[in-house]
């Protein structure tokens, strides 16, 4: 008999038990608060969405650049999750405090240059994106704004995945709540011009987003020193590596960075596809946006479950508690998704009833939204498998190798193919480029019935 399957006959009712506490503990305000951090965008797209097809374009294109950095500063803080779960599991409280200030570190030097880039260069960055020119103006304007976000989002990250691998989740929950609140606010005013203020369109969007991040983070940070000084926690300061620990650090961080990277690289290459196929059915891809960010973030709280708990797991040596673990997550993200796509299905005609755009932009933006449906289970796995369990080990190489091959061996492929040599139409050529999800899940499940990536730091 397996080790596995002893584990799942032995399992009592406590274990059970512990293991839906903690999922709660994670799962749900990491859910919420992704939820809440994805509202920036959709709110400020939903209410530009009243100025037209222009604003929409300009505002998903700039954000799609931004999204970049936003995707590596997750990489980074995905590698202190993965050594600061661990680390609380074997109580080194040592290699905790190192984990934290070293991966703080990181992130700020990558905050830094984007901010410098994004700061600089913003038309030449939107270029690449749409060759429209009341489109590109937006888009820099909107990315030239919203990189003041990046520093103080680097420190916001790295301290939500510290509070969160202390089962303290509700406090990046609490200042996230609030930070929606603002930003919400402070939308509805500096974009239409309300209570005596100009209206700035997509500007005002992004200023907003800016004092509501900022807002964000020093709440978090304010709430985060009370729950140190009440709870007395140990968090020495400590940089410095010999060389076993820098080798093991940079075998754990350049893979995600290249993957995540590259993934995000890949989804800009996709974004620049839309653009070029025409301002409207890239005003239509970016109609379905906020959708999409919703509902994977609805599920994203999963993923970084199952990496902070399997990473504990593994930590105390308890390798078969780890697999049914992984196991249980699988199987409820892939049940949530199920009902989530139902639901997106049915109310797709009207929720695109929201924008005020030529009613082709809407047709489209509705079949967009039915293919996402077809695909988010998919997704869901994929986010679950690569972006928590497989990764909670330190053997984030596998992780990359997959979303290479998904990414740049099939979907960015598929996407030209589609867009340029067939001419298809943005949902068909959008259906042909997520093949690729099919493609990494096949290849994520396989690694993770193998179980080498279950690793112990």
């Amino acid at each position: 008999m397996k080790k596995t399957e002893v584990y799942q006959q032995k399992n009592t009712v406590g274990d059970r038990k512990e293991f839906h506490e903690s999922l709660a503990k994670i799962a749900i305000p990491v859910t919420l608060q992704s939820l809440l951090q994805s509202s920036f965008g959709v709110v400020d797209q939903v209410m530009t969405g009243q100025l037209g097809s222009v604003s929409i374009a300009g505002i998903g294109l700039g954000s799609k650049f931004s999204s970049l950095y936003s995707v590596l500063v997750s990489a980074i803080a995905a590698v202190a999750g993965i050594m600061i779960a661990q680390y609380i599991g074997k109580n080194d409280e040592k290699e905790v405090g190192r984990s934290f200030y070293v991966n703080l570190m990181m992130a700020f030097f990558l905050a830094a240059a984007f901010t410098c880039i994004s700061g600089m260069f913003p038309k030449q960055i939107m270029s690449m994106y749409t060759e429209d020119e009341a489109t590109r103006e937006v888009a820099a304007q909107y990315l030239q704004i919203i990189s003041v976000t990046y520093i103080p989002m680097a420190a916001a990250t790295i301290l939500s995945t510290l509070l969160r691998c202390k089962e303290v989740a509700k406090i990046p929950l609490f200042a996230s709540m609030l930070s929606a609140v603002v930003n919400t606010g402070l939308n509805y005013v500096l974009i239409f011009g309300k209570i005596g203020f100009p209206a700035l369109g997509a500007k005002g969007a992004a200023i907003a987003t800016v004092i509501a991040q900022v807002f964000g983070f020093v709440l978090t940070f304010l709430l985060f020193l009370r729950e140190y000084k009440k709870k007395e926690w140990k968090l020495p300061f400590e940089i410095r590596m010999n060389k076993s620990g820098v080798m093991q650090y940079a075998g754990i961080l350049l893979p995600i960075l290249l993957c995540e990277f590259l993934w995000s690289l890949g989804e800009n290459v996709y974004a620049s596809i839309y653009g070029h196929i025409g301002t409207g059915q890239c005003a239509a891809m970016t109609l379905t946006t906020p959708i999409q960010v919703l509902i994977i973030g609805a599920l994203s709280g999963l993923a970084q479950a199952a990496g902070i708990m399997i990473g504990k797991s593994l930590g105390k040596n308890e390798y078969e508690k780890a697999y049914w673990e992984s196991k249980k997550l699988l199987i409820y993200g892939l049940a949530g998704a199920a009902i989530i796509s139902g639901v997106m299905v049915i109310f797709s005609p009207l929720y695109v009833l929201i924008y005020q755009v030529e009613e082709s932009v809407r047709d489209v933006a509705r079949h967009l939204l039915i293919v996402f449906a077809l695909v988010a289970p998919v997704k869901v796995l994929n986010m679950i498998l690569g972006g928590g369990i497989i990764r909670s080990g330190g053997r984030t190489k596998y992780v990359m190798v997959i979303d290479i091959i998904g990414t740049w061996g099939f979907g960015v492929p598929l996407g030209y193919i589609a867009a340029f040599v067939l001419e298809l139409s943005i949902t068909w050529v959008y259906f042909m480029l997520s093949l690729e999800e099919c493609v990494r899940l096949l290849i994520s499940f396989v690694v993770f019935k193998r179980k080498k990536w279950m690793c112990r730091l």
